[in-house]
């Protein structure tokens, strides 16, 4: 139903596109315009015909600001059914306008809170009352009214004005609305944020602090060409308020075709990997596994050897840096056959940069910015008609607190070898099994159902290589027979959980070997 246009109410806090848009009200459609305290200043100044809102209502704003909007003048005017001649008769009776559009954007609280040395008393100033509730009114009353809450819609409401004369059709009322209400949402959300910063974490007594109704809110970043397969539709999508750390969802793309589904998933457990090691160190992965990882003393080294792990596996994969990717990086990476899908780091050298541009024209190049922070929030789990919610795998590792488990204990360089190899193993899929040699991984096993699966995998890849490596292994040894197949494949040192009911077989067979262990005490499954 087509709703004519007749008077505007504005409340803004970002003033872009404000004045031409007024105008453009006022010149072409005969708009009244009603505003509030700044938003009314810029319209004036700029020589427009504007009434103050408390003029509107007869009442003046009170409480520094804090009540302006909130009067029975404008709700009414927005609530009120235009097609019940009751409401028409009560807006009549007491002098109450009605008002055809709002637009609106709230107070800055977002922006705000991402400042430094903000207090909490500025930050409560930025929370919207009057905004929220004028928009949702608005909104709930689509069927008469319109709203706009961003700069960007205001060509969308010009446009609509100009195709239907000055008037407004309900199908776009309707979707202004909505966009109106997820607007209004997101704002909220972003209060509870801040409100409830370690909403996730574990309290010391056990219990979580995440409420009986759990509200993830995220905004669309765009779709993609498919998901993880041609004929599953797909879209991507970042957490609000937008995380303030180095992610994928807040990386910048500097070359290559469009991003896919599993591209994403293979970029962010890259990249959470590589931000673990404190040296040069480079990653490489493989439908979401590590296939080859290592540090080095520059972001060429560590490439390399990265890749020599397990060249096969490497081959199409997508490749993390900790450190910005310089030109002897790229010319490594270009040297022979090598093919990578993608590649992210903090930054590229614009030598670099141009010369892996010019190297193939698909390959995706990704920038993070400085590796700073850790990966923040949640880990979310979609199963059927439910949602698994978990804090993330962090901070739970000790090397003080591993136990020597054998007579004979781990060498100098044997405990960094284990302390590498168990760092790697923890983003790997379980059941996970991986082999090292000082910080270069040779053998990964992933994925399998039988453990001794998984360890015969590893020391498959890593062929003479297992001779004198180190294993580590994401959960127990349920039977000593993982033992006994590292033991003939050379395996010098292992580094586990414990916790079987058969641990003393797997300590036996360690001490049969002259192979040293360590029990971690925790475990690291990753499904």
């Amino acid at each position: 139903m087509l709703r004519p246009l007749r008077r505007a109410l504005l409340s803004v806090s970002d003033k872009t596109g404000l004045v031409e848009f007024a105008r453009d009200l006022v010149s072409k459609y005969g708009v009244e315009l009603v505003a509030t305290g700044g938003t009314k200043q810029a319209l004036a100044d700029a020589g427009l015909p504007v009434k103050d809102v408390s003029d509107f209502t007869n009442f003046p704003e009170i409480l520094d600001g804090r009540v302006k909007t909130l009067h029975p003048g404008v709700l009414a005017g927005l609530l009120a059914k235009r097609g019940n001649a009751e409401h028409l008769a009560t807006l009549a009776r007491h002098g109450f306008p009605e008002i055809d559009l709002v637009v609106c954007n709230l107070y800055p609280f977002e922006k705000t809170a991402t400042q430094p040395g903000i207090t909490e008393a500025e930050l409560v100033e930025q929370i919207d009352i009057g905004g929220p509730t004028m928009i949702r009114a608005a909104a709930k009353n689509f069927a008469g009214v319109a709203v706009a809450v961003e700069p960007n819609d205001y060509w969308q409401v010009l446009q609509e004005l100009t195709e239907c004369k000055g008037q407004t059709r309900q199908e776009a009322r309707r979707r202004w609305a909505a966009a109106a209400f997820a607007r209004v949402a997101k704002y909220d959300k972003a209060i509870d944020a801040y409100f409830n910063p370690d909403a996730g974490d574990d309290d010391e007594d056990g219990s979580s602090t995440l409420s009986a109704t759990f509200m993830p809110m995220f905004e669309r970043i765009g779709s993609l060409r498919h998901g993880e397969n041609a004929h599953q539709t797909a879209m991507y999508y970042r957490e609000t308020p937008r995380p303030t750390h180095a992610c994928i969802a807040n990386a910048q793309k500097l070359h290559g075709k469009e991003l896919s589904y599993n591209n994403l998933l293979d970029l962010d457990a890259a990249l959470t990997l590589v931000r673990e090691f404190p040296q040069a160190a480079a990653v490489v992965v493989k439908h979401n596994n590590p296939c080859g990882v290592a540090e080095g003393t520059s972001p060429a080294e560590a490439f390399a050897r990265a890749w020599d792990g397990d060249p096969l596996s490497a081959f199409g994969g997508i490749v993390a840096f900790n450190r910005n990717l310089d030109p002897a990086t790229a010319a490594a990476m270009m040297e022979g056959e090598k093919f990578v899908e993608c590649v992210i780091a903090p930054d590229y050298d614009p030598a670099a940069l141009a010369a892996l541009t010019g190297w193939k024209k698909n390959v995706r190049l990704l920038k993070t910015g400085p590796l700073t922070g850790t990966p923040k929030g949640l880990d979310y789990r979609r199963v059927d008609g439910g949602l698994l919610v978990q804090a993330r795998d962090l901070g739970a590792d000790n090397p003080k607190s591993w136990q020597v488990v054998t007579a004979k204990p781990p060498t100098n360089d044997q405990w960094a070898a284990l302390w590498f190899a168990w760092v790697v193993c923890k983003h790997v899929k379980s059941n996970a099994i991986v082999l090292a040699r000082g910080t270069q991984t040779v053998g990964v096993g992933a994925g399998q159902m039988s453990r001794v699966e998984s360890v015969k995998i590893a020391v498959g890849k890593a062929g003479d290589r297992a001779n004198g490596s180190v294993l580590a292994s994401d959960a127990f040894f349920p039977f000593p027979d993982n033992v006994e197949l590292a033991a003939a494949a050379g395996v010098s040192a292992i580094v586990q959980p414990g916790g079987s009911v058969k641990d003393a077989d797997s300590i036996a067979a360690c001490d049969k070997h002259g192979i040293a262990m360590l029990f971690t005490g925790v475990r690291h499954f990753r499904h």
